[in-house]
């Protein structure tokens, strides 16, 4: 049953990579003309944080078995290295982007807020989960 969760989390993380295509040809088209590229930047990383957060919550309330904080962690560790090996491979093959390019994504001294897009991959299963599991076990809960 939990190889079952694990393949549907991958599929989340194909509704991630899609939602990210989208947030960019935004941002590209429509933020970054109007509003430069740093403040267009900011929008569209928060966006997808926020999408990331909201999706993970859903799926992490609708797992029905028990999993263990280490499986949450795994989920988040599959998302974030699907995540990195897709926008590596991706972007430097597909898109032409040199490694300098795609390096310069995970800086975040210089702004760059890719890292906590990942950030939110990887910790936001074990969050929720653990919030959840909270949840269920307070007093008022059970009222």
């Amino acid at each position: 049953m939990k190889a079952k969760v694990f393949l549907h989390a991958l599929g989340i993380w194909f509704v991630f990579v899609l939602f990210a295509i989208l947030n960019g040809t935004v941002r590209n088209i429509f933020l970054e003309p109007y509003l430069g590229q740093y403040p267009a930047h900011i929008i569209a990383a928060t966006a997808l944080s926020i999408f990331v957060l909201t999706i993970t919550y859903l799926f992490v309330a609708h797992i029905k078995v028990p999993f263990s904080k280490f499986d949450f962690l795994l989920i988040g560790l599959l998302w974030v290295m699907a995540g990195v090996a897709f926008e590596f491979v991706f972007g430097h093959y597909v898109m032409g982007n040199s490694w300098e390019v795609l390096l310069a994504d995970y800086n975040i001294l210089v702004g760059r807020l890719w890292i906590l897009i990942l950030a939110c991959e990887l910790f936001g299963p074990l969050i929720f989960s653990v919030a959840q599991k909270k949840k269920a076990n307070s007093p008022t809960s059970r009222i």
